[in-house]
């Protein structure tokens, strides 16, 4: 069950029963149960590349009274963005009901697979996002939306490139690395310039795996880099971008000199 974010259309047994209902249908009392520790993508944040479908699974658990059946009764998590799950203008719901293991006479264990398509995203939606729950009577159709689970950051996917020259340098002689930083337009299905950014220049000597920073440059309004620094010995430079709130950390692949 999904609501598309931003286009609200609706596909998915679970969504067509708790949304597409006759109004007669939504008064009837809402599923008698609980949500409780959600968690999706293992509570770290979700990367959506900028023609990406991304699909992550959340796990939750559902408690009713001893009295009710769940039998008849669909769960799912929720992401949304605004003060509450039912209505929001940003929303998507797991394409088909939880699968839940009974634990006790009052609680069960669930999981679900929420799908994020890149093309049905605005860049806007990028940031943090809420967690909640539905519960869906499929007999009824009565609905229960439980609110504030918990949150987890949705982030635009971004690469960044490092190339170091000239190769091979003398001793002491000056090195130029230069890089761009871009990042995911989920709106256009490219990468476009992320201007105004604090990336670090990072070194690696050659036989070890441990990058070091050599200094802090800002990308320009293209997204690039330049700089210079003096040859010392063999190994690897890189760029490395911590990541801010809406678009994920990256570092480029380490672009190897052979310092003579």
């Amino acid at each position: 069950m999904r609501i598309r974010a931003t286009v609200a259309a609706v596909s998915g047994a679970l969504a067509l029963s708790a949304l597409a209902v006759p109004a007669a249908h939504a008064a009837t009392t809402a599923p008698n149960v609980t949500f409780s520790h959600m968690k999706v993508n293992g509570g770290k944040a979700i990367t959506i590349g900028a023609t990406s479908t991304v699909k992550v699974k959340a796990t939750y658990t559902l408690t009713h009274p001893s009295t009710v059946s769940v039998s008849n009764i669909d769960t799912g998590p929720v992401l949304y963005r605004g003060t509450s799950a039912k209505g929001a203008d940003s929303e998507v719901i797991s394409d088909e009901p939880g699968t839940c293991t009974k634990v006790s006479s009052t609680t069960l264990n669930c999981s679900a697979t929420i799908v994020l398509p890149a093309d049905e995203l605005l860049n806007s939606d990028a940031g943090t996002w809420k967690t909640g729950g539905l519960a869906v009577n499929k007999t009824t159709y009565a609905t229960k939306w439980q609110n504030d689970l918990g949150t987890i950051p949705v982030r635009r996917a971004a690469r960044l490139t490092a190339d170091a020259t000239p190769e091979p340098v003398k001793k002491g002689k000056t090195l130029t690395i230069t890089g761009t930083l871009t990042r995911a337009n989920w709106e256009t299905g490219k990468y476009i310039a992320f201007g105004g950014q604090s990336v670090k220049l990072q070194f690696a000597k050659a036989g070890t795996t441990t990058y070091t920073t050599v200094k802090t440059l800002t990308t320009s309004s293209t997204g690039a880099l330049k700089t210079t620094v003096t040859a010392g010995s063999d190994g690897y430079y890189r760029y490395s971008f911590a990541g801010v709130s809406t678009t994920s950390s990256v570092s480029a692949k380490g672009d190897y000199v052979d310092v003579q």
